[in-house]
């Protein structure tokens, strides 16, 4: 089997390609998936993940239920105009199939049962930041974090100034990036670049891997991104592009840097990072140094997407 992933994800559209790219490597095996709010309410992920792993026919992946709300104490705020109503798009998954998900801290035995486990989170930062309050030794176990979060030096998605999983959670997300060792983190500017266009859709659709990558790209998420940002030319798949990381590190250029996120105010969920290169790279703040993406190797991006996604070689 792969590289063992537990996963934490808000799970939409781009959640869901992640998963499926997952699904269908053999480099990657996700032991667990963490159902949190975030794309849509914690009940409304819980139900696409399941309905997803009924899909792919892995059923015995355990879903744990995560947060419900930010640390913020806030009422979180969805976003269905991005990922649909159901937070699948055009699809509307069923609910009777949904068995009652398993207690959160059933993460813990996953983290101490395996010894080269890695996290990949994708959605808001709330669950993953409460482990380190709670189990900060359990998390020493964790080889490294793979996150999707944050905009450097570019304008956000959600503000001016930030990207929606740093926003809707900047305190988590402050805590994830002072106290976790060993991020990589993928932050808007570089996913943005990862572009799966409505003609690779096409040819992944007539392999016949998975009838959902059409209808989750091209029927709503491509549309979306065409009224945000005009002449993107495709879809881009933040947290695709964050799980295939996990094996194809050489995807990105990263530079190290310590990372803080403004709490409140206008400028809330700012990413700061010291991107200083005539300067002697130093922690600040007690934070460790993490490894931020700043650029992607699209070429080869695109040819291990399709790679795994249709199963011919590019």
């Amino acid at each position: 089997m792969g590289q063992k992933v537990l996963f934490f994800g808000d799970v939409g559209i781009d959640d869901t390609i992640a998963l499926l790219y997952a699904y269908l490597s053999n480099e990657i095996d996700v032991i667990g998936i963490v159902a949190c709010y975030g794309n849509v309410p914690k009940q409304q992920t819980a139900n696409n993940v399941r309905y997803l792993l009924k899909e792919v026919g892995r059923t015995d992946i355990p879903v744990m239920g995560g947060a419900e709300k930010p640390m913020t104490g806030e009422v979180p705020v969805f976003y269905p105009d991005v990922h649909g109503p159901e937070g699948l798009g055009p699809i509307t998954p069923p609910t009777n199939h949904s068995p009652p998900l398993e207690n959160f801290f059933q993460v813990i035995p996953l983290i101490e049962k395996y010894d080269d486990l890695v996290i990949v989170n994708v959605g808001r930062m709330t669950s993953l930041a409460t482990l380190f309050l709670l189990y900060p030794e359990k998390m020493e176990r964790i080889n490294a974090f793979y996150v999707m979060g944050g905009a450097f030096n570019v304008p956000g998605n959600v503000t001016p100034s930030a990207e929606a999983n740093f926003h809707a959670d900047p305190v988590a997300a402050n805590i994830v990036m002072r106290y976790a060792q060993n991020v990589n983190l993928f932050p808007l500017n570089v996913t943005q670049s990862a572009i799966i266009t409505p003609g690779m859709v096409d040819y992944i659709d007539s392999k016949g891997k998975s009838d959902l990558i059409k209808p989750l790209l091209d029927y709503y998420y491509f549309e979306f991104y065409q009224k945000k940002v005009p002449g993107l030319g495709g879809s881009p798949v933040h947290d695709a592009a964050t799980i295939m990381a996990v094996v194809h590190p050489e995807l990105f250029t990263f530079f190290e840097t310590p990372v803080a996120v403004e709490i409140d105010g206008v400028a809330r969920g700012l990413s700061i990072g010291d991107f200083r290169q005539s300067f002697e790279q130093e922690e600040f703040d007690g934070r460790p140094v993490q490894n931020v993406a700043i650029k992607l190797d699209y070429f080869n991006f695109y040819r291990y997407f399709m790679e795994i996604m249709t199963g011919d070689s590019f």
